[in-house]
C-alpha cells in the first residue's frame, strides 16, 4: 500500500539545547512544539517507516523537547522517542508486522515514524498495545539495572521515584527474585500499593524524620545499590547512609536542584561509587543474543501479568497540544499519544 504524502505530527520549534534545567514538567507545549501537517518520511537504506498505533510519553521526551536531554533537538522534526506500530515501508523482512521501536530518524508523536531497521522489536500477538508501546524505555532499563542489583550479591536495594511505572517494574523484579526493594516515594498514599507489589520497606521523603526512619532500615537490610531517578539531596543522604561498597546509579534528574556531596571521603575509604546509566549505551554494548532473551522475558512478564502498564491517559494526537500537559501531571500512571 503506498504511503500518503503528508501526515499530522507534533514538530519541534527549536534546535539544540536550551541551557535550562527545569525538569520534566510542562504546563504548555506551545514554547516547544507545534501541530503541523508535514511530509511522511521516506526510508533510505537500513531504514523503515512505521504507521504509529500508540506512542509513549516518557520523562526523557519532556526533557528532550525542552532542550534538556543528552541529545540535541532538531527543528521541524517530529518529537517522541518510543512507540508501537506496523512496519509499512523500508528495508526489513518485518514489513507488515507489529513492532515496538525507538525512533531514531523521525519521532513517534506523529501518524508515521521512521527508524533504523535493526532496532525493531517484533511483538507477540497477545501483548497489549499499552505494554508494547512502552516496552523499551522503562522495561529494558528495569531489566538492565536489576542485573546490577543481582550482581551486587546484596539481599536488598534502594530505588527512588518508586511509584513511577519504572519503579513498579523494579519492585516486581525484586519480589520475584527474592531481593528486597526499599522504595522511596514523595507521597505517603503510595506506600500501601507499593507494599502490595512487593516493596519490603517504603520511605516517604515528605516525612520530617525520614532519615531517622531510613537509617535502621539500611543498617538491617544492607542494600548495596541505589537506583536513582531524582538526583536530589535526599538521594545523596541515603547513599551516604548505605554500607561500604554502595553504588549510586543515577538514570534520571527529576529534581532541578542538584545535591551537595557532603561525605566525599566515603568514596575513598568506604569504596563507594557514583555512576550514570543510559539505556541507549547499554543496548549498544549488550550482546545481541542476551538482548533478545531480555526482550522475550519482558514480553512474557507483561503477558503473564507479572508486570502491567498502569495507564494515566491516552491523548489523541489531534488534542495533544491542548491536553497533553495536564495528562502528564496525573500521578501513578503512564501517558500515551494515539494518532
Amino acid at each position: 500500500m503506498p504511503l500518503p504524502d503528508t501526515m499530522q505530527a507534533l514538530v519541534q520549534l527549536h534546535d539544540g539545547y536550551s541551557g535550562t534545567q527545569e525538569g520534566p514538567s510542562i504546563d504548555t507545549l506551545e514554547p516547544y512544539l507545534e501541530a503541523r501537517e508535514v511530509p511522511v518520511p521516506q526510508p533510505q537504506a537500513d531504514q523503515v517507516v512505521i504507521k504509529v498505533d500508540l506512542a509513549a510519553v516518557n520523562p526523557s521526551d519532556l526533557h528532550f523537547i525542552k532542550g534538556e536531554y543528552g541529545q540535541p533537538r532538531i527543528k521541524d522534526a517530529p518529537a517522541g522517542f518510543e512507540g508501537v506500530g506496523t512496519v509499512v515501508a523500508g528495508d526489513s523482512p518485518l514489513v507488515g508486522q507489529r513492532v515496538s521501536f525507538f525512533a531514531t530518524e523521525s519521532g513517534t508523536w506523529a501518524e508515521y515514524a521512521m527508524t533504523k531497521s535493526q532496532g525493531l522489536i517484533p511483538c507477540r500477538p497477545d501483548l497489549r498495545a499499552e505494554d508494547a508501546a512502552g516496552q523499551i524505555v522503562n522495561p529494558l532499563t528495569a531489566m538492565a539495572m536489576f542485573d546490577i542489583v543481582r550482581e551486587s550479591g546484596a539481599k536488598s536495594f534502594v530505588l527512588n521515584a518508586a511509584g513511577s511505572q519504572l519503579g513498579k517494574l523494579l519492585i516486581g523484579l525484586g519480589r520475584d527474585n527474592g531481593i528486597a526493594p526499599i522504595a522511596v516515594v514523595r507521597r505517603a498514599e503510595q506506600a500501601d500499593l507499593l507494599r502490595e507489589l512487593g516493596a519490603a520497606e517504603v520511605l516517604v521523603t515528605s516525612d520530617d524524620d525520614m532519615m531517622a526512619k531510613a537509617e535502621p532500615v539500611l543498617k538491617s537490610l544492607k542494600p548495596r545499590i541505589l537506583l536513582d531517578a531524582v538526583g536530589d539531596q535526599t538521594t545523596a543522604d541515603l547513599f551516604f547512609a548505605m554500607p561500604n561498597r554502595a553504588r549510586w546509579v543515577n538514570y534520571g534528574k527529576l529534581s532541578t536542584t542538584p545535591p551537595k556531596l557532603t561525605q566525599m571521603g566515603q568514596l575513598i575509604f568506604q569504596h563507594k561509587v557514583i555512576e550514570g546509566f543510559w539505556l541507549t549505551c547499554w543496548m549498544q554494548e549488550t550482546d545481541p543474543a542476551k538482548l533478545g532473551s531480555v526482550i522475550e522475558e519482558v514480553q512474557e512478564r507483561f503477558v503473564s501479568g507479572k508486570w502491567k502498564t498502569d495507564v494515566a491517559a491516552i491523548v489523541p494526537l489531534s488534542e495533544a497540544m491542548e491536553n497533553l500537559p495536564a495528562a502528564t501531571k496525573i500521578p501513578d500512571g503512564k501517558v500515551f499519544i494515539k494518532p
